[in-house]
């Protein structure tokens, strides 16, 4: 009698079971944040005020005239940013704002696919689909498409920057760099990473960008003088309402002014061992794991104490959690993900039964998120630290290692999928 085990049970591997799993649900996320809660909309709108700068700016108008005592959405862009963003108000609003998400959503696919080549895995293996199944499930993603706002055009830069930089293409690297900057400067704190590596040009041309369209842009700007003297005393506010700085949060709910300083100044001192460890013994050792950790803690420190950190900035974090797949990352234990849980998940708190503890957890979630993560790190890197002091080779330089001391490289595809297999 036939074996019929073969046509009864026939064998699929992982890396073959994943994709189908992932692949249709995640296509079918891109089309639902997209076309579906992107083109809806929300109660917040970031677009609206960007369309009305870009308006103003193409017909000699002032730019910078907002009543920032209002909640509303601002335009804080400062003039090398509206030179860029004026083309959108070529066309009407409705029609613009619906082309700005197409490229958003566009934008965060080309940033799924670099992110999975720049950790080593290809476009056929799980990882593609894994990536962004989690891009689109996440509360950065969703919220970036339904406010319409720029942040997917920075997550692209900051990864392109990356890569770039890794091979060495300083003068290239320093161009996607430079426009996020131009228009949205949050990734400034990344201008480190170039100067810690001594590759001056990334640096020099990434501020060289935004100088020439700043340049470029006064001119023709009627009020560019309102953004010195209004916008840029408002950033350094610490606003109290869509804010989830330590400093914003303190504010909504009152908290002493000396405990958001020492909670600040406790974030600042953790990521500078941080960032001194993974220096140290990673930079020459592992400089991918480097790169995407040391951004990771730049980012989420500044969202922390700065003076505004909101909740989409999360997907700025992504190359972070990405080094989970490589051998020493920080990101492999559970309080690590239990923060990632808390900055981007899409899940609401708000409760009917217990309204006052629902309210509070909402409006915590990204702020504990971001701190757990930042702790999670240090910790992971302290306690590497403390064991290496203990068995007293702290002091020996990392790049000097036999071969054999090396750390394992990553896995190769097959191999990582050879994993996978037998997991399953």
């Amino acid at each position: 009698m036939a074996n019929l085990d073969r046509y009864l049970y026939p064998q699929m591997s992982a890396q073959r079971i994943i994709p189908m799993i992932l692949w249709p649900i995640s296509l079918l996320m891109v089309v639902h944040r997209s076309v579906f809660l992107g083109v809806n909309g929300d109660r917040t709108d970031d677009f609206k005020p960007v369309y009305a700068a870009a308006y103003n700016f193409l017909n000699n108008l002032p730019v910078y005239g907002e009543n920032y005592a209002t909640v509303d959405p601002h335009y804080l862009y400062p003039p090398s940013g509206t030179l860029l963003m004026a083309p959108v108000a070529v066309i009407d609003y409705e029609r613009a704002r619906w082309a700005f998400i197409a490229v958003s959503v566009v934008a965060l696919l080309i940033c799924a696919y670099l992110l999975t080549r720049m950790f080593g895995h290809a476009l056929d293996s799980w990882v593609m689909p894994t990536v962004l199944f989690v891009f689109f499930f996440t509360e950065t993603v969703s919220h970036t498409l339904i406010f319409t706002n720029f942040n997917s055009f920075v997550l692209l830069g900051m990864i392109a920057f990356l890569m770039l930089m890794r091979s060495r293409h300083d003068w290239w690297a320093g161009i996607p760099m430079g426009l996020t900057l131009a228009v949205k400067p949050v990734l400034a704190p990344l201008l480190l990473l170039p100067l810690l590596n001594r590759q001056w040009r990334v640096f020099a041309f990434a501020i060289a960008v935004p100088l020439v369209l700043t340049v470029i842009a006064l001119p023709l700007s009627v009020d560019a003088d309102a953004f010195i003297s209004r916008t840029v005393p408002y950033l350094g506010e610490a606003r109290d309402y869509y804010n989830s700085s330590i400093a914003g949060n303190g504010a909504y709910f009152g908290v002493a002014p000396w405990l958001v300083m020492l909670l600040r100044v406790a974030f600042v001192l953790m990521a500078a061992f941080s960032l001194w460890f993974l220096y140290r013994y990673y930079r020459k050792t592992n400089e991918l794991l480097w790169l995407a950790t040391s951004s990771g803690v730049l980012l989420g420190t500044t969202f922390l104490v700065g003076s505004l950190g909101q909740g989409y900035y999360s997907m700025l974090l992504f190359p972070l959690l990405m080094t989970v797949l490589l051998p020493g990352s920080a990101m492999r234990n559970w309080p690590a993900w239990l923060g990632v849980y808390g900055c981007m998940t899409f899940d609401s708190f708000y409760s009917q039964r217990w309204t006052a503890f629902g309210w509070m957890v909402e409006y915590n979630k990204v702020t504990w998120g971001w701190s757990l993560l930042m702790i999670a790190v240090f910790c992971s890197l302290l306690f590497r630290y403390l064991d290496m002091r203990s068995d007293g080779v702290a002091g020996e330089d990392a790049v000097m290692r036999s071969e054999s001391d090396t750390p394992p490289v990553p896995a190769t595809k097959s191999d990582d999928e050879l994993s996978l297999s037998k997991s399953v």
